[in-house]
């Protein structure tokens, strides 16, 4: 406990290692409490946020604006901070084999600038068993310390819902876990300055490893679930959304919609667990088949805008198809491992280059990532379809009048994915309307 009294007497400081969606946050939500070094390898973030401007959107302007984190892009500013969170994304490479270039880095850089009395924490989503078999030889060996003697190690996965609101860093219970009872007690009660909901202790670092990677497979495996249905219910000719709607009024059916599932966690954390699955010799067999029917949901949608340009007596070959929306998901900036672009690569396949809105998306990542240039909405005339993809609440606020002014003259063929508009005036409007 002498740290913590340390941390909070301000004789000790805290860094974050990582200033993305889930670093920022925490690192403007300690600074309130405690001296907060704040690190990041991207020096034109780090430029940003010392400039007031928050990329991210997760703590706004203002908050990056008046917290006393100090931003920096140089390593050795670490070595004045004892108490290291480690908060890097965790992605998968393309053949969906975990990442760990970001958290093995961080433990790098981490680990030349650790000294004695330490204690590290590691927010990442990672496999069970990361923590202490991939990271800690790795701060060992850059540190020259030895890990349980001259520093202590930690894990709490981060729970951070990038674009809510609601469900914000201090509203969520935190899971905490420590690899002996004095650094468990210690980094509990530093999170305990923040965390308004409360922190949960695990009994040990696997435990909440685990803990983190099924929260979001069991999202995956219900949401494919949802999309498997939407297949079965579109071949039948019944409307999903209705069926949901209708199904949903007994007190235990779990609410859950099918949609296209990107992004940095649910539609990766779940090959996390499978690898370490396989590593021990057992295929999964449910996690992968959600994984698989989640996956070839843009393709789905994009061969359904085909089907549909096609009932409407429309050319599919150089057809004029607009995309609203480009990010993994609503209200937020990140573009990163989004499904919009499958639904961008297989229309190509049919001779399609589809025109892409989003205003809420960072630009300049989905060009680096994608290629993708943004058109703006207002300059969308003469559309054959139009596919209406994320739900932010600027599309929301589309009335027909609006949607209407996107299309040329003919069958207009709408493909709402979030099911946003009521569908049966659509139809009584003459639109050629669909949604999953």
């Amino acid at each position: 406990m002498v740290l913590y009294d340390k941390l909070v007497n301000r004789e000790a400081k805290l860094s974050l290692i990582g200033l993305g969606y889930v670093g920022m946050p925490i690192a403007i939500a300690f600074a309130k409490k405690l001296d907060v070094i704040g690190y990041d390898l991207n020096e034109k973030k780090i430029e940003l946020y010392k400039s007031g401007i928050d990329p991210t959107n997760e703590a706004g302007d203002e908050a990056v604006k008046n917290t006393t984190v100090e931003f920096t892009s140089d390593e050795t500013k670490l070595q004045e901070a004892s108490f290291h969170i480690v908060a890097v994304p965790t992605p998968v490479n393309e053949d969906h084999t975990p990442d760990l270039k970001p958290v093995e880095g961080a433990s790098r850089i981490l680990g030349r600038n650790l000294k004695k009395g330490s204690v590290v924490v590691f927010e990442s989503t990672v496999y069970p068993g990361v923590t202490e078999e991939v990271c800690v030889p790795i701060l060992e060996k850059e540190s020259g310390l030895k890990c349980g003697e001259d520093f202590k190690i930690a894990y709490s996965p981060e729970r951070i819902n990038p674009g809510d609101k609601i469900h914000r860093l201090e509203t969520i219970t935190k899971i905490v876990s420590g690899m002996d009872e004095e650094t468990l007690d210690c980094v509990a009660k530093v999170y305990e300055l923040v965390i308004e909901a409360g922190v949960y202790r695990a009994e040990s670092i696997k435990v909440a490893e685990a803990a983190k990677v099924i929260e979001n497979s069991q999202r995956d495996i219900n949401i494919a679930f949802m999309n498997e249905l939407s297949i079965i219910f579109n071949k039948m000719g019944v409307d999903t959304k209705a069926v949901l709607e209708a199904a949903g009024t007994k007190w235990n059916f779990l609410k859950f919609y099918p949609g296209l599932v990107g992004g940095h966690c649910i539609g990766v954390d779940p090959y996390y667990l499978t690898y370490k699955a396989e590593m021990l010799g057992y295929h999964s067999q449910v996690i992968l088949a959600g994984r698989r029917i989640n996956d070839d949901m843009g393709k789905y949608v994009a061969e359904n805008c085909v089907k549909n340009l096609i009932a409407a007596g429309r050319p599919v070959k150089k057809a004029k198809v607009a995309i609203l929306g480009f990010t993994f998901k609503e209200n937020c900036p990140d573009t990163r491992n989004t499904k919009v672009i499958d639904i961008v690569r297989e229309l190509n396949e049919y001779g399609i280059k589809p025109l892409v809105a989003d205003p809420e998306a960072d630009a300049e990542e989905a060009k680096r990532l994608y290629g993708i240039d943004f058109t703006d909405p207002a300059s969308i005339r003469g559309a054959d379809a139009v596919i209406l993809a994320v739900a932010h609440s600027c599309f929301r606020d589309y009335s027909m009048e609006d949607i209407d002014a996107f299309f040329g003259p003919g069958t207009k063929v709408l493909l709402d994915v979030k099911g946003l508009l009521p569908r049966k005036e659509y139809e009584a409007a003459g639109y050629k309307y669909w949604r999953l």
